[in-house]
């Protein structure tokens, strides 16, 4: 089938082009998508190994770490898109990260967000083993914390 481009846009993150479409034979117009393929984003583990970087282990941290709590879907699709943005900044362009600066960058995002689901990720994240960490924690928390946030 011989068909020619009637016109081509991207959509607003950047991620696919949408292209209108008509066949040279019989004159159907139709529309196709195509997406965006990127050099995928390795993550270098604590150990050493690589992986690709998957949003949804991402995800289900931020899930556990927010249970309970009265916090959107909206809000939590937010926070994983600043996320993801922020990891793919630091991994630059030659597409590596490690899995320290992602945990980082959950951090600062969900801190933002619910200063308890910070405490219970940190606390998992950065493996409080014992109740003085987590005092610390709350401790840093609490000098940090605005009067306007303090008000809410």
């Amino acid at each position: 089938m011989q068909d020619k481009v009637l016109e081509s846009r991207q959509n607003r993150e950047g991620t696919s082009i949408r292209r209108r479409r008509e066949c040279l034979s019989c004159g159907y117009r139709f529309t196709s998508y195509e997406r965006i393929e990127e050099k995928p984003i390795i993550v270098i583990k604590k150990n050493g190994t690589e992986q690709t970087f998957d949003l949804s282990k991402v995800e289900r941290g931020i899930r556990t770490s927010t249970d309970k709590l009265k916090i959107s879907q909206a809000t939590i699709e937010r926070l994983l898109h600043a996320i993801e943005d922020e990891v793919i900044e630091i991994a630059g362009h030659e597409r590596k990260i490690t899995s320290s600066a992602i945990g980082e960058a959950t951090l600062r995002q969900l801190y933002k967000v619910s200063k308890v689901a910070y405490v219970r990720f940190a606390s998992v994240y950065r493996e409080f083993n014992d109740l003085d960490k987590f005092i610390e924690e709350i401790e840093n928390i609490a000098r940090s914390v605005t009067p306007e946030e303090e008000s809410r």
